[in-house]
């Protein structure tokens, strides 16, 4: 049976563009059907289309990545993954930016000693640099805390709107529900104010 060439693209996010990747992909022959795309973080390898297409790969198919951190970020699951697809299932894998990372052409146990070597030094990489990401993102939510910016949702407040509503759902003129699209608030805020307000 002919060998199948596939491309897999990761992007971390919604507004991230895949289109150096898939024209990256094309460059190789690979046909658009062929190229699996996920829009997520690379934190992990829980990515619907990666599963797919890790069902769809059999023996001798050639898997192409753009590079590693577009794989994953994750040292161990990194390697992981790497193994099960050119041990297990005995497809191959080609690393578009790390020529030393293409399993098609070094087959010999020197190639393969060369291509694990390479694999976990840029798994380590890519996760220091993830977690360089995380400590980055930590320390500016740290310092925002410090200068009073806050975070989640905005704390719900007792307006004018609200107390006219309030009142005049306690005196019976309006249901809940009424006074609740009045003040333009939630249930839960509604009631959680009204708690507030009559603590007072």
């Amino acid at each position: 049976m002919e060998s199948r060439q596939y491309g897999y693209i990761r992007v971390s996010s919604k507004d991230q563009s895949e289109k150096r990747q898939v024209a990256a992909m094309k460059e190789q022959g690979i046909n658009k059907r062929d190229i699996f795309i996920d829009k997520v973080s690379g934190k992990d390898f829980q990515r619907d289309q990666y599963q797919l297409l890790k069902r769809i790969l059999r023996q001798g198919d050639v898997l192409h990545i753009h590079s590693l951190d577009r794989f994953g970020r994750n040292k161990e699951e990194i390697v992981q993954e790497w193994n099960a697809i050119t041990k297990e299932l005995q497809a191959d894998i080609v690393v578009l930016d790390m020529p030393l990372l293409d399993t098609t052409q070094y087959k010999d146990s020197m190639g393969t000693f060369i291509a694990d070597l390479v694999l976990q030094i840029l798994s380590w990489m890519a996760q220091e640099e993830r977690d360089r990401i995380r400590k980055r993102q930590r320390e500016g939510i740290d310092v925002a805390m410090q200068k009073g910016v806050a975070f989640g949702r905005p704390k719900a407040r007792i307006t004018d709107e609200f107390m006219e509503a309030y009142y005049e759902w306690k005196s019976g003129k309006i249901t809940a529900t009424r006074a609740m699209k009045q003040a333009d608030v939630k249930k839960t805020t509604f009631y959680k104010l009204v708690k507030q307000l009559e603590e007072k």
